[in-house]
This record gives structure tokens, sequence and C-alpha cells, in this order.
């Protein structure tokens, strides 16, 4: 049979954000993606539909969850266009389950190895919330994605076998020969058997003992005796990092034609690195996980050396754009306070916790209260962390904090993450407007910066912003800036939109649409309006889980605060 990877994922809705993630989700595989003739990812559906995202979204309003989808075969290559497979495969999807499908796809062009996302609303045809078995996810429908694959291409030679297996020996990335092995791994050692009974298990010895051959050269490996092979503790996992950021480097040397400087890529590590802080601007973004949208950077600092840093599963809207200035640091993971709870809960009943359980400890909670509660151990359940019983109980640990937090540190990557200007520093030059330039960063090091410095405060000079014998703007001067780039922002959307724009006093109100982001040289400022006005509000990563959706934003002493149905939020004061 042709081989072919079949990943899936159930996300879920969250209470707050709505479809924030379902949209986010595919904002990122249309923008990652990219077609055969190199442009960028483009949504397919069934044969004679042009889908929209904007009206896939809608439909998904109110869905509780959606399946997100990834097809990668073996021979994409062979295959050419892969929306005629995608949409055999949903088609016979479709009659598995015995409903008609709401779904999208993109194609991926851009990596060794095409593939294709789809993504499934969590909906049936008759509108009821759409369960599907894991057991099809995991095995059903890989099954009849081959089975499809091998009746195009008919069925993989022998040759075509072992040159496949054979091609994995020396490849410096978890292969599938790593994870046949993994299985037979006991208390970190590896036996190989001397005896074979035919040829396929002599064939199947020979590429393990070479390959463990190469693992050893890597300082992963190390032979005991005849037969008998020490691993590395978590071999495998240094074996997936290396082949991430050798994928990294191969999108980058494409990207910009050359490898100078990009083989010497170093995954930063703020334990490791003097001063725990990495400082310069985002060279390109990356997709980790595209199926729970992770998302690395690769920052270039102000020397030029160039660093791979994770950022897990960022905040929708948090990960700053290409030539943004960032500042990356560690972070301190701790466990949330839902946990604390669970844990002091769990403490006073013999490791047990449930809503029952949770509401006699606090009859003051209420039941949306112990609800999140219950979702938070559901996230850790499908991490591995803690079970739950057939009761509706669950078993909590007594090193659960210390899971929770670790649980926290991946989703995060470890890191902290900064955005200092959203603008890249040639931009930020000639912008009309206090910049982050401006703030001085004599004391920072790196040629690059330097320059981009010196020619900023040239520019100011020559505009007369700045005195001759001055480098750094004084008050005067930076109202001024700020009262130019403030006006020239608004006359461009009022001009635009044919609308009024509101100035917003503590105690005033504005009723509409979140519409999108503006980048200034001090930072990034949300757009409110509806059909008559609109106003510009401070910007926080959270209210892009509410992109078009209506809301009523609110001036208060401490800053603006929005509502949005029944929610209240507080993340846009300054």
């Amino acid at each position: 049979m042709r081989r072919v990877v079949v990943k899936f994922h159930i996300a879920r809705a969250g209470r707050i954000a709505g479809n924030g993630a379902f949209r986010a989700h595919l904002h990122y595989i249309q923008r990652d993606g990219v077609e055969q003739d190199g442009k960028g990812g483009e949504l397919y559906g069934r044969e004679g539909e042009t889908p929209s995202a904007s009206d896939f979204l809608e439909r998904s309003e109110g869905d509780r969850h959606q399946f997100r989808i990834i097809v990668s075969p073996e021979d994409g290559v062979a295959l050419g266009d892969l929306r005629e497979h995608t949409r055999a495969l949903m088609a016979q999807m479709e009659r598995d389950l015995g409903t008609r499908l709401d779904w999208v796809a993109v194609d991926h062009h851009n990596t060794g190895h095409p593939h294709t996302h789809v993504v499934v609303r969590g909906k049936d045809a008759r509108g009821k919330d759409l369960i599907i078995a894991p057991d099809y996810l995991k095995t059903g429908l890989r099954k009849r994605a081959l089975d499809l694959i091998t009746e195009r291409l008919g069925p993989r030679r022998d040759l075509e076998i072992a040159r496949a297996r054979h091609s994995e020996v020396q490849r410096d990335r978890l292969t599938a020969v790593d994870r046949a092995m993994l299985r037979d791994v006991e208390v970190g050692e590896l036996v190989i058997s001397p005896n074979a009974s035919n040829e396929a298990d002599r064939f199947d010895r020979s590429l393990r003992l070479q390959r463990l051959s190469h693992l050893e050269k890597l300082g992963l490996a190390t032979q005991i005796e005849d037969g008998r092979w020490r691993m590395k503790p978590d071999w495998d996992r240094t074996l997936a990092d290396m082949g991430r950021r050798n994928d990294v480097i191969a999108t980058l040397a494409h990207r910009f034609g050359q490898k100078e400087g990009v083989e010497r890529l170093v995954s930063f590590d703020s334990d490791r690195e003097e001063g725990g802080k990495l400082m310069g601007t985002v060279l390109a973004t990356f997709p980790d996980d595209e199926l729970r949208d992770r998302r690395s950077i690769v920052v270039e600092d102000f020397e030029g050396r160039q660093w791979l840093v994770d950022l897990g599963e960022a905040e929708l809207g948090s990960t700053p754009t290409e030539g943004a200035v960032v500042e990356v640091s560690s972070r301190k993971t701790r466990a949330r306070s839902s946990d604390l709870v669970i844990a002091d809960i769990a403490e006073g009943t013999g490791g047990i916790y449930s809503e029952r359980l949770h509401a006699e400890a606090d009859p003051s909670s209420t039941a949306a209260f112990r609800e999140a509660h219950v979702r938070r151990l559901e996230a850790l359940r499908r991490a591995g962390l803690v079970e739950r019983q057939q009761d509706g109980s669950w078993t909590i640990p007594d090193d659960y904090l210390e899971k929770a937090a670790a649980f926290e540190a991946r989703r995060g990557g470890g890191v902290s993450l900064k955005t200092l200007s959203w603008l890249t520093l040639e931009e930020q030059v000639t912008h009309r407007g206090v910049t982050w330039l401006d703030e001085g960063h004599e004391d920072k090091d790196g040629s690059r910066l330097r320059s981009v410095r010196q020619a900023r405060i040239a520019w100011l000079r020559e505009h007369e912003l700045l005195a001759p014998d001055a480098n750094t703007l004084d008050a005067e001067a930076r109202g001024r800036l700020r009262q130019s780039e403030h006006a020239a922002v608004v006359a461009r959307i009022a001009k635009q939109s044919g609308r009024l724009q509101v100035e917003l006093q503590t105690g005033d109100t504005i009723t509409g649409k979140y519409e999108r982001a503006i980048d200034l040289g001090s930072g990034r400022v949300a757009v409110i309006g509806n059909a008559k006005e609109f106003a510009l509000v401070p910007w926080r990563p959270e209210i892009e889980r509410h992109l078009g959706r209506e809301l009523v934003a609110k001036r208060t002493a401490q800053g603006v605060s929005w509502t949005i149905g029944m929610s209240r939020q507080r993340g846009l004061s300054r």
C-alpha cells in the first residue's frame, strides 16, 4: 500500500473567545499555505464550489468544536494536484459517517512534503453536534486515504519500499525506523536480535544497525556489546528538534536564496544565554504544530546572529509580524489559580476532585465556576496528566501542581515574548511619530542598531525635530510627533470610510465592530466602529479573538474595557 500520514485535532470554542480560535486557524493555514504556482494558500471545497472563509466562519458561529485534519501522502509530489484526492477522501468520509459535511481545505506546497489541511465544522447536515468515533479518525480515515492513493498510483513496488526506508538511515530527524525502534526500547536499551528468519527481517535488522551507527555519530546511541545499544535519554525528542531546525534552515535558505549565516541557526534557551534575554528583529515565522497553531519565530539579533524561538500556543494576534522588534526572555511558569483550587480540594478528599466535592468545599461557588475547573482537567487529561473516572470524578496525583505548571510551560514555549515595535527598524527611521528608536538604546550592542539609530537622528534633525547638538527628543517634539501621527491616521480612516472619529472621554462608550489593528510608532491601536463613527483604542492581543464581532467599548479611569454579549473584558487598559 502507499503510505499516508493523517493527523487530527478536535479544537473547541472557548466560552469567551467564541470561534476566535477557528478564525485564527483558517488565517494561519491560508497564510502558511503555498500553491504550486507560488501563490498563497487558497481555500477550496467540493467540486463546483468556491468557499469563502468569512462565510464558513459565520456558519461556524455557535459551533462547540471543529475537526482539523492534515493529510500528507508520501507520494504527494507524484499526485500533483492534491484537490482531486482530498475531494474523493471527503466524499468517502461523508459516506462512512452517513451525513453531508461542511468543510474547507488548503494545500501546502511550501515544504518537501506536499500536504492538505482540512477543516470540518462540528455540525452535521441536520445541525446537530457532529460526533466522530476516535478510532475512525485515528485509523479509519488513514486507511481510506491510502486506499484512494494506491488505487490512483498503483501499489508500491518492493524496490520503492526498500529505497524509501534506506533513505532514512542518514537523516538528522526522527524517522519511521526510529519510531519502530522506540517501541522496542526497554529501560533505555535496545537489543538487536542476531536471528532473522526471512529476507524482510534481515533487511529490517540491517536498517536498524545502519541507523544506530548514524545515531552513535550524533551522540544519541552507544553500543554496549554486539546487539545491545544504550539510547541517550530523550533521543527521540532530540531528533525531532533537529528535524524541525533543519526544516527551518531549508525554508530560510530557499526564501533568502542563500545559506550563509542561516546554517548557524541556534535554538534560543534563556537559561543558557548570558542575561537570559534576546533582542532583535523577526526574520520569519513558522508553524510548529499546524493543528494546534503552535508557532516559532526566527529572531536576528543586532549583531546578525539568528535564533530559533519556540512560542508555543501563542495568543491569537500576539505573534509579531516579520521585521518587528522583539525581546525574548524566560517565562516564569506556574500553575493556574484553578489548579490551586483543584489541588486544595483533592488534598482534603484523598486525591479526588469532582463538581460535587467542589460545591461541598465551597458552597458559594457557581456552577459556571466549577465547570471551568472541569474544562481545565479535560485539557490536562488530553495531555495524559490526569485521569477521569467513570462516575465523572477525577484522580488528582500528588505532583499535580508541578505537572500543571510544566503543561503551561510547554504551551508557551517556555519563553516570554514582548513586541517592542510592530514597525521595522527601517520604517522607524523615517516614521513621523515617536518610535522605539527614539527611546535611546545607547547601552545596547549591535552595529545594525547603531546604524539605524544614527539614521533616525539625522532624519529628525533634517525635519527640525531635534536640535543639532541633541540626540533625544524633548517633550515638545514628542508631543508634536504623536499629534501629527494620530491626526494622519484619523484623517486616512475618515476619508476611506466617510465616518467621523470619536475621542472617548472617561465614561464615554462606542458600540461597533472591532475592525482591525493599526501599527503606530508607539504601538498598536484597535479600530472600533459602526456605520457613522469610529474610535481608536489601545490594542491588546485578547481583542483579536473578536475581530469582526459587535462590542461595546467604554473609556474608564483605568483605560478601555469592552463588552461582548454577557462577558466583560478588561484587556485594553494602557
